[in-house]
């Protein structure tokens, strides 16, 4: 899973993807202070 954090004045924003690809292409048309983050699970068969 790849997340977005995007920080304001006021509130902290999070949205998620599931492909890196689709998580990189909403990261260049966000505006503001944002931060691409993968999330990784210990218990997904994915990883293991």
């Amino acid at each position: 899973m790849w997340v977005i954090t995007v920080y304001s004045k006021e509130n902290i924003t999070m949205f998620e993807f599931h492909t890196e690809n689709e998580a990189r292409e909403a990261f260049e048309s966000i505006q503001g202070c944002k931060i691409l983050s993968e999330i990784v699970y210990f218990n997904d068969h994915d990883v293991a």
